[in-house]
């Protein structure tokens, strides 16, 4: 839901993004080496194998980079960096790194001076003015001479041979967050800054002194011009991955920290931003490798780039973090509120029926007389039948456990309060229920032989005429009784062969009061907002008022169209009859009876009288208007009565031709929902 369609709405952009930035700061990268490949490895000074980005005079104009030109003699490499002059040390093609020392500093020189004058506001974190020259790791340690007009108190040491009357020249070795003006004494002022340490000192950079910010104190002149001496490492430019791992460690690096050290605040900030900041340090690394120009509308892209991808970062995180899990939040508090609801009215009404015979179990007491539901009897949409024993006694029943469809409570409080209180015999018995939280179960008395239609539409004629009378008396009279014989009038609105039940003695029984429901008895209608029950035994003022006020004789109908299939043997539509006529049972029934046609209902051309009495029972019982229709004791007394006694009904108004209903109407494959009733 909200949860699949939130983690999906910027989840695809995001990584679009990455993508296409990811390519950009490929291709930059590209801008500044694409020729190196054209052009062989040559050898300079001690070096052999020399290739990208470095290049010698004369080469090609498209070999190497020009700020790496390589003045090469037979013993010594040489490279112009700003003004100075820096003899090449070594190479290191796997780290991306070479180490320089600057010329001047050289044994011949007793009072050296460095050229390079490193400060911030001239080389930023990712690059320099020398034209992609970078430091191997700028801002960490670094060597300031300072030129004073007056003798000051400083932790440097003065620079005797480079000093005179009216300037004072200091040095020290100071982290570069401490080599700012405002450390230093008015008088003072940069004279030059540079960085220092060999191989051995990038190596050891991490080790705990050069954390110390007094690790140098007292280093005299000497002793700095010795570590100057050993020269500094720099990085060549823009090398795809080596620019990547570091921007990498160094996101980390700074997430880790923040993480650790700062506030909720900045937790979150980090979080929204780790990998922006890791892009545009990737994007940065390669912008500087270009000219002005391209440099400025690369970093306009970038920044755009960045831009988008940090509203979409913060748009997923929007969305996973926020509206993903209130709409979760919303969706099971509905839910449980929903559920709530309906467990209270269950609740409620159970409450109100405390007086009930039947007997409250808990659901770990169904689990037991069922042994886990082992032995199940029936499917249906109302939810599964299980076959139970209950102790002590060993008595056989029948559990009934409301599946989800029926979870709003409304099956069972109507099979509750119809039956809790009803004893009759052609009525069958509700031994107890369960109800906790959202599951509920009806506990009924164990019916051994199933329900009538098991029988009556069998290819063997399972009862006798005197048999099938017999049932339909039981049948009748348990309805009539639900009609007649309880305080409130009981409407069961779902008589069909499949809801009556037969004991060990075939006695009938009438059970499922899934949609049955109570109304007084001096009520001459029944409030229902729309139809209930099963297609092909609906009464039809269940569909259309104009027929007629839904009532008691609604159960009358469906009675009528059980005893002409009982009668015949067959569903009262038959899909595999060739034309409507043939189809539509009652209307067959009907021409039997009057003549109009023979044989369709049985072999014989005379009708058992028994059968002839339940058929024209069954065409009075479905007549179109309620009013036309006998009682269910008026259908007793003509099921008790001779068959020659009974009148011939008028003809029902689905036996014409010209109005049969279609048979898709009458698939009895489908049942309908229960239907909210109009409050009264």
């Amino acid at each position: 839901m909200a949860m699949s369609a939130s983690s999906h709405c910027s989840t695809t952009s995001l990584r679009a993004f990455s993508v296409l930035l990811s390519v950009f700061a490929v291709l930059v990268a590209d801008v500044g080496g694409r020729h190196h490949v054209l052009c062989p490895p040559f050898s300079c000074g001690g070096f052999s194998n020399v290739s990208y980005p470095f290049r010698r005079q004369g080469d090609p104009h498209g070999c190497g980079v020009q700020s790496y030109e390589l003045v090469c003699t037979e013993t010594s490499a040489t490279i112009r960096i700003g003004s100075g002059t820096y003899n090449v040390l070594s190479i290191n093609y796997t780290l991306s790194h070479f180490w320089v020392v600057d010329t001047n500093l050289g044994m011949e020189n007793s009072c050296p001076l460095p050229r390079w004058d490193y400060r911030d506001d001239n080389y930023n974190y990712h690059g320099n003015s020398h034209r992609s020259i970078e430091l191997s790791h700028p801002g960490d340690w670094l060597a300031i001479f300072m030129n004073c007009s007056q003798e000051i108190k400083y932790n440097g040491s003065l620079v005797k041979c480079l000093s005179t009357a009216d300037s004072f020249i200091y040095v020290s070795i100071r982290p570069s967050y401490s080599a700012r003006a405002d450390y230093f004494a008015p008088s003072c002022g940069f004279l030059a800054m540079t960085p220092w340490g060999g191989p051995e000192m990038l190596v050891s950079r991490n080790a705990s002194y050069l954390d110390d910010i007094n690790a140098f104190e007292g280093l005299s002149y000497l002793d700095v011009i010795k570590l100057m001496r050993e020269g500094f490492a720099l990085r060549f430019p823009y090398t795809t991955l080596e620019n990547t791992r570091e921007c990498l460690v160094r996101s980390k690096s700074e997430f880790r920290y923040d993480f650790l050290n700062k506030g909720t605040k900045h937790r979150t900030v980090d979080i929204l931003t780790f990998d922006f900041d890791f892009w545009w340090c990737v994007a940065m690394q390669f912008i500087s490798a270009n000219n002005r120009v391209t440099s400025f509308l690369l970093s306009i892209i970038s920044e755009i780039l960045a831009a988008a991808m940090l509203v979409l970062k913060f748009i997923h995180v929007l969305c996973r973090y926020i509206l993903v899990p209130l709409a979760v939040f919303a969706f099971l508090a509905h839910r449980y509120w929903k559920t709530r609801i309906t467990i209270d009215a269950v609740e409620r009404f159970l409450r109100m029926q405390q007086m009930l015979v039947t007997t409250r179990y808990a659901y770990t007491d169904i689990i037991a007389v069922t042994g886990h539901f082992r032995e199940k009897l029936g499917q249906g949409g109302y939810g599964s039948v299980y076959k139970g024993v209950l102790l002590p006694g060993g008595v056989p029943i029948a559990v009934k456990m409301l599946g989800s469809s029926s979870c709003n409570g409304e099956d069972f409080i109507s099979e509750v309060a119809t039956i809790g209180k009803i004893h009759h015999v052609n009525v069958v018995r509700l031994v107890g229920f369960c109800s906790e939280e959202t599951v509920r179960a009806l506990i009924y008395e164990f019916m051994p032989r199933g329900s009538l239609d098991r029988y009556i539409f069998s290819s063997e004629k399972s009862f006798s005429w005197d048999k099938l009378n017999e049932i339909a008396l039981g049948i009748a009279r348990g309805i009539n009784y639900l009609h007649q014989g309880c305080d409130m009038q009981i409407v069961h609105f779902d008589i069909k062969p499949h809801n009556i039940l037969l004991d060990s003695n075939f006695i009938p029984k009438v059970a499922d009061f899934g949609l049955a429901k109570l109304f007084p008895r001096d009520n001459s209608f029944v409030p229902l907002s729309a139809m209930r029950g099963t297609i092909g035994y609906i009464a039809p003022e269940m569909v259309s008022r104009s027929f007629g006020a839904i009532s008691s004789k609604s159960d009358v109908y469906s009675f009528g169209m059980l005893l002409l299939e009982m009668a015949g043997g067959r569903r009262n539509a038959d899909p595999d009859a060739g034309s409507s006529s043939q189809a539509y049972y009652p209307s067959l029934v009907y021409g039997q009876l009057t003549g109009e046609q023979v044989g369709e209902i049985s072999e014989d051309v005379d009708m058992h009288e028994l059968e002839k009495k339940l058929c024209v029972v069954g065409l009075w019982c479905i007549q179109m208007k309620p009013r036309d229709r006998p009682t269910m004791s008026e259908v007793i007394e003509m099921l008790e009565g001779d068959a020659d006694a009974l009148q011939m009904p008028p003809r029902p108004f689905f036996c014409d031709e010209e109005m049969l209903p279609e048979v898709a109407s009458y698939s009895l494959s489908s049942e309908l929902n229960v239907i909210e009733e109009e409050d009264e």
